[in-house]
């Protein structure tokens, strides 16, 4: 796993880009893909190759690894975590409404317990683990999971810890989700197939 100090910040290093795009529905106040929102060098984002996360006091942001591959942003603040995973999406959409089948039947396998409802993004599954506490005793783990469609892309953002108890469009978990850049490049994808994650020059790894 790498993470990344609280302090400092990165230059995306992102050529020109056009004027801001009008944006509706779910994704009116973000995440945004770059050629909405192009991301200026005056502005302190990580720049993590296909996705860019802004820069705040407040959090620690680590990147887990799979034979030396990073395979996801985990994005953590007070007591509670979000992992976010981007991957290639449907032009039309509808890419989410097959994932989410999938993720009701992990939490079924792992026997939990899940409720679906109407987000902020839309439909998402607050879903309940068993797990065990640090004393040894029966505990609860709770997960969140949230996924935002924009051009081409799809980003799933799994909320853990207290802050993923419920739905909710406030607190400093949402601001990041808002705050997001997506690239997703012109490259041809399968649907699915995870978008590139690239480490920052200040990566530092973290011993397991």
């Amino acid at each position: 796993m790498w993470g990344r100090k609280k302090n400092g910040a990165d230059a995306p290093g992102q050529p020109a880009a056009p004027e801001p795009v009008e944006v509706t529905g779910a994704r009116a106040d973000g995440p945004f893909d770059v050629t909405e929102r192009p991301v200026g060098p005056a502005d302190e984002y990580i720049d993590l190759g296909s996705l860019l996360i802004r820069i705040r006091p407040d959090i620690e942001v680590q990147l887990p690894t799979e034979d030396d591959v990073v395979t996801a942003v985990l994005v953590t603040a007070q007591d509670s975590a979000v992992e976010l995973r981007p991957f290639a999406g449907n032009r039309s959409g509808g890419t989410w409404d097959g994932v989410r089948t999938e993720l009701r039947e992990q939490v079924e396998e792992r026997k939990g317990t899940f409720t679906e409802v109407d987000g902020p993004f839309g439909p998402e599954i607050l879903a309940q683990f068993p797990a065990t506490a640090p004393d040894g005793s029966a505990a609860i783990q709770p997960a969140r999971f949230i996924g935002i469609e924009g051009p081409r892309w799809v980003v799933r953002a799994t909320i853990l810890g207290a802050a993923g108890l419920e739905s909710t469009n406030e607190g400093v978990f949402m601001e990041i989700l808002r705050d997001l850049r997506v690239r997703r490049g012109e490259e041809p994808r399968i649907l699915r197939e995870s978008l590139p994650l690239t480490l920052p020059p200040d990566a530092q790894r973290i011993e397991e």
